[in-house]
C-alpha cells in the first residue's frame, strides 16, 4: 500500500534541538528515512562519518557541485553544507518519507524540487534559553557563540513562511507534536485518494 515518499524538512536555529527530534522521531515513525547531508566542516565531538554527515573536503564537495549532484547547498560559517539528488530520491523511490535537516536557504530550494514538501520550523522557548544551549554544548568559543545568536535572531524570522512551528520547550511534548505532524500528512487526501479510488473504485474526482 506504499506510494512514493514526501520530503519533511526540518529547519532551526542551532541549539534548537532539531537533531535530538529527529533522532527521537525516527525511532518512533515506521518507514521514516533520513538524508545524510554533505559537509566540507569537520567532525564535532563524536560525530563519524556518514551517521550524522558525510564530511569531505572543500574541493571535493566543489567538484559535487559542479557535476551537479546536490538538490541543494549552502555556505554556513565559511563551511558547505548539501544534499545530494541520489540519496533524496533513492529513498523517495522506495516509499520511504524522508526527514532532513538543513537551513531557511535549503529549504526554500527544497521547496522548489519539490512542491510537496513539507516545512517544519522548531523554535526555542525564547533567544535566551537558546543562549544557554549553545553554552552548555560546550563546542563553540565566545564568538562563534555571538554570531550563532545573532544569526538565530535573524534566521527566526523566517519562520512564517514554513508549514509548521513547533517549540521545543520539553522534549517530550515536541517529539509528540512532530510525530503527529508527520501521521497526519500521511493521512491527507492528495497521499491516499488515488489509494482509496484503486481499491473501492471511486472513479475520477
Amino acid at each position: 500500500m506504499s506510494s512514493a515518499g514526501r520530503i519533511f524538512v526540518i529547519s532551526g536555529p542551532s541549539g534548537s534541538g532539531k537533531s535530538t527530534l529527529i533522532r527521537e522521531v525516527r525511532q518512533r515513525v515506521q518507514g521514516l528515512g533520513y538524508s545524510i547531508s554533505h559537509t566540507s566542516r569537520l567532525p564535532r565531538g563524536q560525530e563519524k562519518n556518514g551517521v550524522e554527515y558525510h564530511f569531505l573536503s572543500k574541493q571535493a564537495f566543489q567538484k559535487m557541485i559542479d557535476n551537479g549532484e546536490f538538490v541543494e547547498w549552502a555556505e554556513v560559517y565559511q563551511d558547505l553544507y548539501g544534499t545530494s539528488v541520489s540519496s533524496l530520491r533513492g529513498q523517495i523511490t522506495k516509499g520511504l518519507d524522508v526527514i532532513m535537516d538543513i537551513d531557511v536557504q535549503g529549504a526554500r530550494n527544497i521547496k522548489q524540487h519539490f512542491k510537496d514538501a513539507v516545512l517544519i520550523y522548531v523554535l526555542p522557548p525564547s533567544l535566551e534559553i537558546l543562549e544557554k544551549r549553545l553554552r552548555e554544548r560546550r563546542t563553540d568559543d565566545e564568538k562563534a557563540i555571538r554570531t550563532r545568536l545573532k544569526k538565530a535572531e535573524k534566521e527566526i524570522k523566517n519562520c512564517v513562511s514554513y508549514d509548521y512551528l513547533l517549540f521545543n520547550d520539553q522534549l517530550d511534548q515536541a517529539v509528540e507534536e512532530l510525530k503527529s505532524i508527520l501521521i497526519a500528512e500521511r493521512c491527507r487526501k492528495s497521499v491516499r485518494l488515488s489509494l482509496a479510488q484503486k481499491l473501492f473504485n471511486l472513479g475520477p474526482h
